[in-house]
C-alpha cells in the first residue's frame, strides 16, 4: 500500500497544543480531487493543505487547501503552516517564497518558525443588517457595538460583526439560524483602539467547523473592515493584533498589517509562528472513478 508523508503543526502559536492545528501533506501530486478530499476527512481538522509542485511561472510551490467538506481557494493558517513546514523540511529555502493557490500567487516571507503572508486583492461589500448575524451567534441587539457589519476580505470574504467585549465571550453558534440565513461563516469581535487589538471569534458552520481557533484569512479581511469603518487610518501602513481561540482553549495570536493609500486598501498581511507536533505516513485512499 502506498503512503504519503504528513506533519501536524499548530499555527499562530509559539507552543504546541494551542493555535490552529493543521495537516500538511507531501507527495500527493498524482492524486485526484476525491482522494485529496478523503484525506482531509480522515485528518478531520478544520483544514488540510497539500504542498505540490508549482504549475504557474513565478510560484515556488502550489498549495491545495481542503476543509472536511470542500476545496478552498485560499485560507490563512494553511498558507502560513505550509510555508514554514516545507521550508523546515528543505523543499525550499527561507526568505521570500511565492505560494500558488486559488486566490492567485501570494508572497510569503519565511523566517525560522514564523511566516508573514500577504493576502489577495482586498474586497469590501455593503453594510449589513446586524440582526441576522447577531441571531446566528446567539446575541442581542444591545450587544452590537460600533460601525455596521459588512463583508470584507483579502482572498476569502467574511462578514464582520463588531460587538462589546463581554458579548464576544458570550457568543454561541446557532446552527439553525445560520442555515436559515445562509451564513457559512462570521467573524465576531471587539476592538480595543488603544492597543489596536481585536478579540475575535470565528464561527464556520458552512465548513463543518463550529468555531475556528485562528483564522488568518479573516484576520486579513478585518484590516479592510477597520479601515472602511474609520478605526484605522486611511493612509499609510497600520499594524493591529488579533487574539483568538481563548474560549475553546486554543489561544492564538495573529500579527497583522494593512496598507492604505487615499482611503483605498492596497493590501494586508498576517504573520504568526508554527509549531510541529506530529509526523507520520498515511495511506493513499483508493481512487473511485
Amino acid at each position: 500500500m502506498s503512503t504519503l508523508s504528513y506533519e501536524i503543526v499548530d499555527v499562530f502559536t509559539d507552543r504546541p497544543f494551542a493555535g490552529n492545528p493543521l495537516a500538511v501533506v507531501f507527495g500527493a501530486e498524482g492524486l485526484a480531487v476525491s482522494q485529496l478530499q478523503q484525506l482531509a476527512v480522515e485528518f478531520n481538522l478544520s483544514e488540510t493543505v497539500f504542498v505540490l509542485p508549482a504549475t504557474q511561472a513565478g510560484a515556488t510551490y502550489r498549495a491545495r487547501i481542503f476543509s472536511t467538506v470542500r476545496e478552498l481557494p485560499f485560507a490563512g493558517h494553511p498558507s502560513v503552516g505550509a510555508a514554514v513546514t516545507a521550508t523546515r523540511r528543505g523543499l525550499f529555502g527561507p526568505g521570500q517564497v511565492t505560494q500558488e493557490c486559488g486566490a492567485g500567487l501570494l508572497p510569503v516571507q519565511v523566517d525560522g518558525n514564523r511566516a508573514t503572508l500577504t493576502g489577495g486583492a482586498p474586497t469590501l461589500g455593503p453594510e449589513l443588517d446586524p440582526e441576522p448575524l447577531l441571531e446566528v451567534v446567539g446575541l442581542a441587539a444591545a450587544d452590537h457595538s460600533g460601525p455596521p457589519p459588512r463583508v470584507a476580505g483579502c482572498g476569502l470574504e467574511f462578514p464582520y460583526l463588531p460587538v462589546t467585549a463581554d458579548a464576544v465571550v458570550r457568543a454561541r453558534l446557532d446552527t439553525a439560524a445560520a442555515a436559515r440565513y445562509g451564513v457559512e461563516h462570521v467573524s465576531v469581535f471587539s476592538w480595543e483602539p488603544v492597543g489596536q487589538t481585536a478579540h475575535v471569534r470565528v464561527f464556520v458552520p458552512g465548513e463543518g467547523v463550529s468555531e475556528d481557533p485562528a483564522t488568518g484569512s479573516a484576520a486579513l479581511g478585518l484590516g479592510v473592515w477597520l479601515v472602511a469603518s474609520g478605526l484605522l487610518p486611511g493612509d499609510g501602513r497600520s499594524e493591529y493584533l488579533v487574539r483568538q481561540g481563548v474560549e475553546i482553549n486554543r489561544p492564538s495570536e495573529l500579527t497583522c498589517s494593512v496598507t492604505v493609500r487615499d482611503g483605498a486598501v492596497l493590501g494586508a498581511t498576517v504573520a504568526g509562528a508554527v509549531v510541529p507536533v506530529a509526523r507520520g505516513e498515511i495511506a493513499v485512499p483508493p481512487f473511485v472513478g
